[in-house]
């Protein structure tokens, strides 16, 4: 499966790095694409809503625009978050921005689109934060995981099963749009049991 990968190397960086890039001039690298995994996403901690819409909303349009137009047939996966606001009019700025993006999404004329909800998400295999703040909050999760897997599992999740449940659904495609962490979860379990290993 040929697909493209936004937000693969941190989180503000690559807000900064696709604010720089003019989309339409991947259109060519773009042609042809099975689908696309989304994972730009910037925390909206301290940030004005005007700031927090560019880096979430109109870049992430910018981006399926272009994307859509060069391969219509492609499946759109884009990580979203817990809390998002379909209604577009909560008091959460953070959660009505995503709301409108992930409607917007959901209207574009691809062969698919599925928007990833997950809650917590704790780094295995060696992936870290770029934030060192972040990464240190991650650090003394590790350590309470198994407790936070027990008490909040319908709102925990990992890298892994994030992964693994995006390229599933790329793939093979899902009951509904909106995939929660439960299900994300369950996704990554049954792929993995189908593939022969635990994950």
């Amino acid at each position: 499966m040929k697909v493209a990968l936004f937000g693969a190397t941190g989180m503000v960086g690559s807000g900064v790095l696709l604010e720089c890039l003019d989309f339409a001039s991947l259109r060519e690298e773009l042609t042809g694409m099975d689908g696309c995994f989304f994972c730009l996403g910037v925390s909206s901690a301290g940030m004005k809503e005007a700031d927090y819409r560019r880096l979430t909303y109109e870049v992430t349009l910018a981006a399926a625009k272009v994307l859509v137009a060069a391969s219509p047939l492609a499946t759109f996966v884009c990580v979203s978050g817990e809390g998002t606001d379909s209604t577009e009019h909560g008091r959460s700025m953070w959660a009505r921005v995503k709301g409108k993006t992930e409607n917007d999404l959901l209207a574009m004329p691809f062969k698919a689109a599925y928007m990833f909800r997950p809650g917590y998400i704790q780094p295995l295999q060696g992936v870290r934060s770029k934030t060192p703040v972040y990464q240190a909050i991650y650090n003394v999760a590790a350590l309470l995981y198994p407790l936070l897997r027990r008490i909040i599992p319908k709102y925990t999740t990992t890298t892994v099963n994030v992964g693994v449940a995006m390229i599933e659904v790329a793939a093979h495609g899902y009951v509904h749009p909106i995939i929660r962490t439960s299900e994300i979860n369950t996704i990554a379990t049954g792929a993995a049991v189908f593939e022969g290993g635990a994950r």
